[in-house]
Order: C-alpha cells, then structure tokens, then sequence
C-alpha cells in the first residue's frame, strides 16, 4: 500500500474506499500538525485542527481533483479551516513553544546546548514577529519543505510570486534577527 501515490488514495476515497484515509491521515498527520502548531503555537488547538481538517477532507472528498498535488490541496483545506477558525473568535496567537521535545541535556555538552537553545528562542521569538502571510510562507517552505509549486497551488497564486514572497520573507527575518 505504501507504494500508492497520495493523488491515488485521495481517488480512492473520493470512489468510496474511505478506508483509504487512514493511510492518508498516517503519512500526514505529524506534518499538518507541524504546520498548525507554527501558525497558531497552541497545541491542543493544532490537534483539533488537524482532526478537523482530515473530516473536511473527508466531508469535501468530492471536491478533490487530480490535476493538482494532493498535498497542496490538503494544506489548502488547512490553511482555510486556520482562517475559519479565527474568524470564530477561536483566537490564536502564534507563540514560539518548539522546544517541548527535545533531548535531555548532557552535562559536558551544557554550554553548546545553552548557546544552541537561545539562537533558537531568539530566531523563534523574531518568526513570531513577522507579519502572518510572511510567517506562513516561512513554514510552508522552510518547515514543511514544500515546493514552490505546491505552496502556488496552496495560496492561489505563481510560483514566481511565492519565490518573491519567501526571498521578502527571509530577508525580513534576517532584519529583525539582527535587531535583538
């Protein structure tokens, strides 16, 4: 089954094999989880959402054509149900918590790992100052390691346009990187 393109599930499952969707939700649940918690920086939110986002796929299985990426049309659905919510009042404010899992200290490697953790608050804390469409496009492409083309099809416009975007993106993040 692992050899079954997502574009091939995702017919599958609009043809009535809605069994299919567990391999879908299997593949991708971690990385759509990944990209909710970096807009939004609440966990329990995230998850909500990522289950929230799988029964639309579910619900909109319909909708799903095969012309385009999978992928760009899942985030797609994610990136709506972001923005619906918040419309809600479900109020979400980004705040940087990525360090929650990472490794135990090491006591000889104390010093590099303080220095380590710090470079990456301060670059957590600069992402969370960005302007929401430029934190977004960060993510898509440098966190989720999207393609241009998939992040296109994801906002609804040119690949040329999303490498302007991310290029404005980073070179904003280096600018208030450098002013901490």
């Amino acid at each position: 089954m692992d050899q079954l393109t997502d574009n091939s599930l995702m017919l599958m499952v609009k043809n009535g094999d809605l069994g299919k969707m567990s391999l879908l939700f299997e593949r991708y649940h971690k990385p759509l989880f990944g990209y909710l918690f970096h807009q939004t920086g609440q966990r329990v939110e995230s998850e909500d959402l990522v289950q929230t986002v799988f029964y639309l796929m579910l619900k909109n299985r319909n909708t799903f054509s095969a012309d385009g990426a999978f992928r760009a049309w899942m985030y797609q659905i994610a990136r709506n149900t972001l923005i619906n919510s918040a419309k809600k009042g479900n109020r979400m404010v980004y705040k940087a918590d990525f360090t929650g899992n990472e490794s135990q200290l090491i006591e000889h490697d104390l010093e590099k790992n303080f220095e380590h953790n710090e470079a990456r608050a301060q670059l957590e804390n600069t992402i969370s100052r960005l302007p929401a469409d430029q934190r977004e496009i960060l993510i898509l492409s440098k966190y989720q390691e999207l393609p241009y083309r998939e992040i296109a099809e994801i906002l609804k416009t040119t690949e040329g346009n999303v490498k302007v975007k991310v290029f404005r993106a980073v070179e904003e993040l280096k600018k208030l990187y450098k002013k901490n």
